[in-house]
Order: structure tokens, then sequence, then C-alpha cells
């Protein structure tokens, strides 16, 4: 009867440990960590999705940005590079997309094309990536950073010599929100952003590293 017991809790654990990740709806952020004018920035719902570990990541994206003309031909979106893109939070110890490790807790999220130089060539699917910002370094959702700047204040938060970076990638969805799991590995979070005429639909791989 042990034996049985034991064994079906194993059945139980195991089947948790690979629970397919979902997304739900959360309320506004409240975070104490986040400036007031950043919180006033966010759209009054977000997205918590749970991981296959069972550990979530929530999301608040901007309550609208502003789209524009590409800045590069290979960009996937239209944007502004360092665009303000909302805030980000992790219950526990992640990864980005470079394999570097990110500690729990709430960043803010800017935008930012990948250098088109050899040292980057083939590294990722797309060139458009959210950086993360320690929250209390952009307490100002319209401060525009140049690209040293923002590199800079991303490696606050990996303390190394190399940003915090999440890729963008094709947002080929047929709804939203939704999260997936490619054959990559990679959890990928499908979900949309008001902009000045509409809505901009967005995939951000929240789980899984790209090729070096």
């Amino acid at each position: 009867m042990r034996w049985k017991t034991a064994a079906l809790l194993l059945l139980v654990l195991c089947a948790s440990a690979l629970a397919a990740p979902k997304v739900e709806t959360i309320g506004p952020c409240t975070d104490a960590a986040v400036a007031d004018a950043v919180k006033k920035a966010l759209a009054p719902q977000g997205y918590r999705v749970t991981l296959d570990d069972g550990s979530t990541v929530d999301l608040w994206p901007p309550a609208q940005i502003q789209s524009s003309a590409k800045t590069r031909e290979d960009a996937t979106y239209p944007l502004a590079p360092s665009l303000f893109f909302g805030v980000i939070h992790f219950a526990k110890n992640a990864r980005d997309a470079r394999g570097n490790a990110i500690s729990p807790g709430t960043y803010n999220l800017r935008y930012e094309l990948q250098p088109n130089d050899g040292n980057h060539l083939g590294t990722s699917p797309t060139p458009d990536f959210l950086l993360l910002v320690p929250a209390a370094a952009d307490t100002n959702p319209a401060q525009s950073y140049s690209f040293d700047q923002l590199i800079h204040l991303s490696e606050q938060v990996t303390s190394k010599k190399h940003p915090a970076v999440f890729n963008l990638v094709p947002a080929d969805a047929k709804q939203f929100p939704l999260v997936v799991t490619d054959s990559g590995d990679h959890t990928i979070l499908f979900y949309r952003v008001k902009t000045q005429s509409g809505e901009l639909p967005l995939a951000l791989v929240v789980k899984g590293t790209t090729e070096e």
C-alpha cells in the first residue's frame, strides 16, 4: 500500500513538474519598487505566466506606445530604440536570452535592437529585444536613452559586460494572450499593446536562450 501511495505521489509530482505553461490576466502593478510615474504609464491589467516548473513571470505592458517607422530594415517591429515597454517581475531566479542569471525582483523594460555587427551575427532569430533595467534607476517612462546609456543601465542587472535581454520574435499567434513552448524549448508570451493607431501584436520569449 505504501509503495502504491509513493508511486502515485511520484506521478503527481512528475506531472506537476512537466505541466504546460499558462497565462492569466492580473490586476495593476502595485510593487513599491516601481516609481509612481511608471505605474501611471502601465496598462491597468497585466499578465501572469506560470512556467512549466511552477514559477511565475508577471508582465505589465504600457498603457499605450508610440509606434514608428522601423529604424532598421531587419527589425521585426516598428518601434523606436529605448522605448519604455512596461514592467516585469520574476518570482524566482531566471535566465535571460544569453543565459545570464536574473535575480528575483521587478524590472522596467526598454526596447532595443541588437547591434548589426559581426559580433552578433546569427545569435538570435530577430534583432529585437527588451532590455531589463533596474526599476529604481528608471523612474521616468518618457525618458529616452542612447544605446550606450541603456546598455550601461541594463548591465546593472547582470553585473556583467552584457545587458539583460529577452528576445521579441514574430507574433504569429491566432489568439491573444497566449503562451506556448516551441520546439526549441522557448516559452513565448503572445500579447497585444495599444498604439496611437490600434493594437500591436507582440511575442516575447520569457524563458529560453538563443543560439550562440
